[in-house]
Parts: structure tokens; sequence; C-alpha cells
């Protein structure tokens, strides 16, 4: 489904996409971007996620206010999280996150920019990221989260399904800038994995 490509839209509702049938957030950079209308009153929920409690992402609204949390492991040293100022006024809204991969190799760092409405409201790091797979049986859920949460926040309100409207989710990845030796590096942990699953 997602090989060869780098841009896609999807729309709420589809979840439980196998890793392997999602777009590769790993080592590169990437944007998501929901477009959403938030009733009166708080509309909290998840815009989107990959992974969980294990290894993975999530764009989400909480208390009102837009929110990104990216997880390497279930250590609390390995959970970086972004999120902005203000809740979110009644509207239409635009929510981006730009992950702007360190690059020189695998697992590294990335600088997190989250943008309302084409205006970066706040910024963050993280200092490593998923190399070779988030997980082997979480998956990518748009509008709601059917695995483990990524942070505990929202564990107890599980799926969490996003209470405005998620209009749709745009996804643009950016080109992968390994080297050679980089990418020789990547295909040994990828082949690793693969034996370690059977």
């Amino acid at each position: 489904m997602s090989r060869g490509r780098s841009e896609f839209v999807f729309y709420s509702g589809l979840t439980r996409i196998p890793e392997g049938s999602a777009p590769d957030f790993k080592n590169k950079s990437w944007s998501i971007a929901a477009e959403i209308d938030v009733p009166g009153g708080e509309a909290d929920g998840v815009l989107a996620t990959m992974g969980g409690f294990f290894g993975g992402w999530s764009l989400f609204i909480m208390e009102g206010k837009p929110r990104f949390a990216y997880r390497v492991s279930n250590q609390p040293r390995h959970l970086y999280r972004v999120t902005a100022p203000q809740a979110l006024a009644p509207g239409n809204h635009t929510v981006r996150v730009d992950f702007v991969y360190d690059g020189g190799g695998v697992g590294k760092g990335a600088t997190v920019r989250l943008w309302v409405d084409e205006r970066q409201v706040a910024e963050g790091r993280c200092e490593q990221s998923v190399v070779v797979r988030f997980s082997l049986d979480e998956t990518f859920d748009i509008g709601e989260d059917t695995g483990t949460a990524v942070v505990d926040d929202y564990a107890e309100k599980m799926p969490f399904a996003y209470q405005g409207t998620l209009k749709k989710l745009y996804v643009v990845l950016q080109p992968e800038r390994l080297d050679e030796k980089e990418r020789q590096r990547l295909l040994e942990l990828l082949a690793h994995a693969s034996l370690a699953v059977h």
C-alpha cells in the first residue's frame, strides 16, 4: 500500500492499518496535518496514532489543546512531548506536526514542531527515534487509538475517539537520506527483527 509513495490522505475511521501497510515514519523527516472541526466546548480525542505504549507516536487533543507524544520504549526517559499553549477555539482548524529528522544514521533524534492554522505554536526535541519497528502488534489509526495508549494521559479513555469532526489527515514523507553504510545497517537490523518474529 505505501511502498514508493510519499504523500497520503486518510479519513476518520480508518483503523488497525498494519505497520507494514502504513506510511513508513522511521529514519526520515515527515509531516502530518489534520483538518478538523471543533464544536462548541472541548473536543478531545486522538487524531492519529502509530504504535503504542512500547513504541509509537500520537497526535491528540486534550483539554482542547493539540498535543504530540513520541515514545521510543516504555521507559519514561524515552517519552517526548510537545503541547500547544492554548486550547482551540470552536470552528475549523488545521493541526500539523513536522518531525524534522536529524539524519546522520538510523534511530537519530528530531526536532518536532507543532502548528495550528499554519502558525507554529510549540517546538520540542526527540533525542532518539524508533529504528526498525514501532510494534509487532500495534497499528496506524485515524481518529482513535485501537491499541495501547502511547501516553497514560488518555489510557483510561481508550479508544479516545476524537469528539469533533476529523475531515482529513494528510501525511507527507521526506526521502530517506541514509548513505550506503547506514542503509546496510538498517537492512541488517530489519533482517534481525524479522528473524526474532519467527
